[in-house]
């Protein structure tokens, strides 16, 4: 399980709003379980993001939305 994920948002396009986006928390959320992890720094020039999670992230994550929380 790896503990850091790339993330997209559909609002953030650049990286003026994405940069904004540092050091906020983020949740990956299951039926059974819930990570929570913080956004640590882009991911090439077009707005992809790296969130780091306390706890690896399961293959079922891939695809999946994520929630913003503060």
């Amino acid at each position: 399980m790896s503990r850091e994920i790339l993330i997209q948002f559909a609002d953030a396009d650049s990286t003026a709003l994405s940069s904004s986006l540092i050091g906020k928390k983020v949740v990956w959320k299951n039926e059974k379980t819930k990570l929570t992890g913080q956004i640590v720094g882009f991911h090439g020039k077009k707005g992809m993001l790296r969130a780091r999670f306390k706890k690896g992230v399961p293959g079922q994550a891939i695809g999946t939305t994520v929630e913003l929380v503060s």
